[in-house]
């Protein structure tokens, strides 16, 4: 099982990105999805959360600014990234809950991808 994400990229202050993540490989299904970061000297923070039924919640530092979402038949999570700011400047990881073997579920997380907010 893989995640792999995209769409990280240099960005002006006030600009948008979006990031793509999708799972692969051969499993049962996949639960809770989400987006974490990580900025340089900084620990990894939790930024957006989303159930398989579409629950979302959001770290107060983005909220009303990020909108995660998810595509169930494709097993991919997204990450709309609006009105960015230099703080945002960090590596996003995607992480999911994945139904390997029946009833059991591990974390499993994508290779990160730089998202550099800057003018």
């Amino acid at each position: 099982v893989q995640l792999q994400a995209s769409g990280g990229g240099l960005v002006q202050p006030g600009g948008s990105l979006r990031l793509s993540c999708a799972a692969s490989g051969t499993f049962f299904s996949i639960n809770v999805m989400a987006w974490c970061r990580q900025a340089p000297g900084k620990q990894r923070e939790l930024v957006a959360i989303v159930t398989a039924g579409g629950v979302t919640d959001y770290e107060d530092s983005v909220r009303g600014r990020f909108t995660i979402s998810r595509d169930n038949a494709k097993n991919m999570v997204f990450l709309q990234m609006n009105s960015l700011k230099p703080e945002d400047t960090a590596v996003y990881f995607c992480k999911a809950n994945i139904e390997t073997k029946r009833y059991i579920f591990l974390p499993y997380w994508g290779q990160g991808t730089q998202v550099t907010v800057s003018s």
